[in-house]
C-alpha cells in the first residue's frame, strides 16, 4: 500500500495517511489523522513507535449527538466542547478472543476485528474447522498475530491474557424459529464458555452475542457470580445490530445522510423488547404515527426479515458481524483511553425495575462508566406504552436465564 493511499482499519472510521481520506459512510466513531511526515509503507507499519493525535467523536455518532451524550453523563463538562482528544499509541497492544470463530458470524467478525491496529493478538476458537480460518486470516497484513484453537482442551489457552472476549458461538436461527427456540442449545454453550472465561481471563470485557441475548447475558452473569469474579461493568449483551438497523432504516426513510443519523434503541434484543426511541433521533426529525409504527415494527422484526430472505440458508450473519466489530472497536478505544465512547448495550442496569436493560452507556477503561438515563426521559406516548409493554416479556426472558444458571452448578 502506498504511503499516500487510504487505509481503513475499523468499522465506520475515517482514517487518513498523508493527504487522502477514506470514509465508510455508515457511521463515524473515530477520526485518526497521522500528522507525522514519516510514511507508512504497509498497514502493519502502524507498529511504528510514534504517537498519533486523535480527534474523536462519540462512537458512531455525529457532533450533535456526541455533545448531548457528554452533557448527560457529565453535566459539569463544558458544553461547548464538541470533541475530545487523546493520544493513541499505534503500537498494537490488546488481545481479543472470538469464541465460535468458524461460524457464520465468527468468520466475518474475525476478519473485521483483524483490521484493527490496536490488536496485537487475535485468538480464534471453535470446536472444529478453525485452523483453516486462522491460516486464511494470518495472511492479512495487519498488526495482529492470529492463533487458532480447537476443542475444549485448547479453550483455556485461547483465553490466557485476553482483554476482550467475544462470544458468537451457538446455532443460528432458521425459518419459523424464535430466539427463545435457540435457548436449550445456546444456553449450555454460553455457560461452558463463560466458565472458561472466568477461570482464565476474569478481568476481560465479555461481549455476549449468542441468542437469545435476553437470557444468555443473565446466564453469563450468574456463572461469573458463582465463580466469584462477576464485574457488571465488564459484561455486555451486544445489541448494536438494533442500533445499526435503526440508523439505516431511518436514514433511508427520511433521506438523511446516514453518517449523521443516530437512533438509541433500548429494552432487550428480541421482538417487542427492542424499542427504538425514534423521538430521540439525531439529527432531530419528525415522524407521523404511521411512520413510527412502520419503522418500529421493521426494526423489531429485521432479524426475521433476513432469515426469511435467506430461505433457510442462515440468519443475519454479516450485519451481526459488522455490528459486533463496531462494539469491539468501541471497547478497544475505551480501553486505550478514549474518554468519549458511547454505545447501546444490554447490561446490568437500574434504569428500570428489571435487573438488566439495554440503553446507552459510556465506556471507559474499566467498562461501563455511566448509564445514560436521559434517553428514557420525555418519551412519546407511543414509546412509553411500548416500554411498559416490553417489560413482562423481557423480565420472563431474564428470569429464564437466571433459573437455568442456578440449576446448573458451575464446574470447578
Amino acid at each position: 500500500m502506498a504511503a499516500t493511499s487510504a487505509a481503513t482499519f475499523s468499522i465506520g472510521s475515517t482514517f487518513s495517511l498523508g493527504t487522502k481520506v477514506s470514509q465508510l459512510p455508515q457511521s463515524k466513531p473515530l477520526s485518526v489523522r497521522f500528522n507525522s511526515q514519516n510514511t507508512l509503507a504497509t498497514f502493519s507499519g502502524l507498529k511504528a513507535a510514534i504517537f498519533v493525535k486523535c480527534e474523536s467523536e462519540s462512537s458512531f455518532l455525529g457532533k450533535e449527538s456526541s455533545a448531548a451524550l457528554r452533557g448527560a453523563a457529565a453535566p459539569k463538562a463544558q458544553k461547548s466542547s464538541q470533541r475530545s482528544q487523546y493520544h493513541l499509541n499505534p503500537q498494537a497492544s490488546y488481545k481479543v478472543a472470538i469464541l465460535g470463530a468458524a461460524g457464520g458470524i465468527g468468520q466475518p467478525l474475525a476478519l473485521l476485528v483483524k483490521m484493527s491496529p490496536l490488536i496485537s493478538a487475535l485468538h480464534i476458537y471453535d470446536i472444529a474447522n478453525v485452523n483453516g480460518v486462522a491460516a486464511d486470516l494470518s495472511h492479512c497484513n495487519t498488526p495482529s498475530q492470529v492463533l487458532g484453537f480447537t476443542g475444549s482442551s485448547e479453550l483455556p489457552n485461547s483465553l490466557k491474557g485476553v482483554d476482550v472476549v467475544v462470544i458468537p458461538a451457538g446455532v443460528p436461527r432458521k425459518p419459523g424459529m424464535t430466539r427463545d427456540d435457540l435457548f436449550s442449545i445456546n444456553a449450555n454453550i454460553v455457560k461452558t464458555l463463560v466458565e472458561a472465561v472466568a477461570d482464565n481471563c476474569p478481568d476481560a470485557f465479555i461481549h455476549i452475542i449468542s441468542n437469545p441475548v435476553n437470557s444468555t447475558l443473565p446466564i453469563a452473569a450468574e456463572v461469573l457470580k458463582q465463580k466469584g469474579v462477576y464485574d457488571p461493568k465488564k459484561l455486555f449483551g451486544v445489541t448494536t445490530l438494533d442500533v445499526v438497523r435503526a440508523n439505516t432504516f431511518v436514514a433511508q426513510k427520511k433521506n438523511l445522510k446516514l453518517i449523521d443519523v443516530d437512533v438509541p434503541v433500548v429494552g432487550g434484543h428480541a421482538g417487542i423488547t427492542i424499542l427504538p426511541l425514534l423521538s430521540k433521533t439525531r439529527p432531530p426529525v419528525s415522524f407521523n404515527d404511521e411512520e413510527v409504527q412502520e419503522l418500529t415494527l421493521r426494526i423489531q422484526n429485521a432479524g426475521t426479515e433476513v432469515v426469511e430472505a435467506k430461505e433457510g440458508a442462515g440468519s443475519a450473519t454479516l450485519s451481526m458481524a459488522y455490528a459486533a466489530a463496531r462494539f469491539v472497536e468501541s471497547s478497544l478505544r475505551a480501553l486505550d483511553g478514549d474518554a468519549d465512547v458511547y454505545e447501546c448495550s444490554f447490561v446490568q442496569s437500574d434504569l428500570t425495575e428489571l435487573p438488566f436493560f439495554a440503553s446507552r452507556v459510556k465506556l471507559g477503561r474499566k467498562g461501563v462508566e455511566a448509564i445514560i438515563s436521559s434517553d428514557l426521559q420525555g418519551l412519546t406516548e407511543y414509546e412509553q406504552k411500548a416500554l411498559e409493554a416490553l417489560k413482562p416479556e423481557l423480565k420472563a426472558s431474564i428470569e429464564k436465564g437466571i433459573a437455568f444458571a442456578q440449576k446448573q452448578p458451575v464446574t470447578t
